[in-house]
């Protein structure tokens, strides 16, 4: 095993961010064996206050060579196996900042205890029967995530709102998978297998299976946002759509082209998507060295984005430059945006229809149709997928995998069936599947699998 699996021991680590000046408290949290008697080493109690577990005793953190007074504190007590690692758990709450914790930590490692690994704490909380996989891997999304809705599907995964589903799954492969096997070993002392009750089963598997890998996309989306372009050429309003999106004065607006020079960024939410909204600079071909930098730019966050909004003026109509901006933009995911329509009495036309491309009319400077460019991006990167199963429920790239894996075994093990295989052949499908659903929660999973999930946790988590 990796180095972080087998080290054991007692570990410590902050558990707080810390920043200067910012934070009333802080917390060094202890786990093993070790633990409480690192606490009784350092911290000091007044009174009769009783040592016990789920108890918080106020007191005073000391050097114990020294006894130099470190920190006025609070000490928790966690044993186990009513703690979140199912060890004995010690923290001490300690006074923000940077000093404090970082004093009371080198004190911990000095008296018994060595510095966690990333995400060593929910590790053993996962070697331990605490957490099954996708609950571990729920807490790092919880602490990742970027929106409402990001956070309500990671506390739904924290939940075992995934897992559930997922072992009922895998245990219904592990009956149909004994049945089979019965068969096989006692052919002769019980009755035939009933095919089309098996062939159901497997069916049905393979139903659920679909239904949750289509909240894949969904789960994507809410963990990593979507990076939006606002592209055009000058003075069509880009910047004044960005203001009006956001709420605020994030871009420059004036009347003169070539105003905005660099890429401006906005952080927002659409439908409890995190979206990344980048204003560019107008594009056109110049000779000031500058507004050139910032055109290229704008190119490459075209590029990048993965949705851009071609903005045109209601008032010049579809332009020349227009058209050679679609050109470079056209196999992106695009939405035209009609800007200042207020100026105009009707909606110039556009050399391709709404089915193309999706076509808001706005009027950024009245904030008008900042609610329909939102609907026409949900549509836009939404689809079927988004919206079908259980709308907690949001898989990760890893749990997807594992999941396609047990999908393509049970279609292999229906095609066996259908082939008229001997039963010998069916099992080998049907422990391909079972193994892959065990991977997604935990029951079968590699070491290296373990420390790339793991390794991407803060070190206090």
């Amino acid at each position: 095993m990796s180095e972080s699996l087998t080290k054991g021991g007692t570990i410590a680590a902050i558990a707080t961010a810390i920043v200067p000046q910012q934070g009333s408290v802080g917390i060094v949290r202890v786990s093993g064996s070790a633990a409480l008697k690192i606490a009784e080493t350092l911290f000091r109690a007044p009174g009769r206050q009783i040592w016990e577990s789920h108890r918080i005793l106020y007191g005073h953190i000391r050097c114990p060579k020294t006894q130099e007074l470190v920190d006025e504190a609070l000490l928790l007590i966690m044993k186990a196996p009513r703690s979140f690692t199912r060890e004995d758990v010690v923290e001490f709450h300690c006074h923000g900042g940077i000093m404090a914790v970082q004093q009371v930590l080198q004190l911990c490692l000095e008296h018994g205890a060595r510095l966690a690994q990333p995400g060593e704490f929910s590790l053993r909380a996962f070697l331990n029967g605490r957490l099954d996989l996708t609950q571990a891997e729920s807490i790092a999304d919880l602490v990742g995530a970027k929106s409402a809705a990001a956070a309500q599907s990671a506390l739904a995964g924290l939940q075992g709102k995934l897992a559930a589903p997922i072992r009922k799954l895998r245990t219904t492969c592990l009956d149909v998978l004994a049945e089979i096997e019965a068969r096989i070993d006692f052919e002769e002392d019980l009755p035939p297998l009933d095919e089309a009750k098996t062939s159901w089963e497997i069916n049905h598997i393979l139903a659920e299976l679909s239904t949750i890998l289509a909240t894949a996309d969904r789960g994507e989306l809410l963990r990593t946002g979507l990076k939006v372009a606002i592209v055009g050429r000058p003075n069509v309003g880009k910047s004044s759509l960005l203001n009006a999106w956001s709420r605020s004065d994030r871009a420059i607006v004036t009347d003169l082209p070539g105003t905005t020079r660099d890429v401006v960024e906005s952080q927002l939410v659409v439908g409890g998507i995190p979206v990344q909204v980048l204003d560019t600079a107008g594009i056109r071909e110049t000779e000031d060295k500058v507004e050139k930098i910032g055109v290229e730019r704008s190119r490459a966050a075209a590029k990048q984005a993965d949705l851009v909004l071609l903005t045109i003026d209601a008032e010049s109509g579809w332009t020349e430059e227009d058209s050679e901006i679609y050109e470079q933009v056209k196999h992106r995911q695009l939405i035209i945006i009609i800007n200042k329509i207020d100026l105009v009495k009707t909606i110039p036309e556009l050399p391709f229809s709404s089915e193309v491309h999706p076509i808001v009319a706005a009027a950024a400077a009245f904030d008008r149709g900042i609610e329909d460019l939102e609907t026409a991006i949900l549509d836009a990167v939404s689809g079927e997928n988004l919206q079908a199963a259980n709308s907690d429920l949001a898989i990760n790239q890893r749990q997807a995998a594992a999941l396609t894996k047990a999908k393509i075994s049970l279609e292999q093990c229906t095609d066996t069936m259908s082939n008229k295989l001997p039963l010998d052949f069916w099992t080998i499908d049907l422990r391909g599947a079972i193994q892959a659903l065990g991977e997604v929660t935990g029951e079968e999973v590699t070491e290296s699998v373990l420390d790339r999930i793991f390794s991407r946790f803060c070190i206090g988590k």
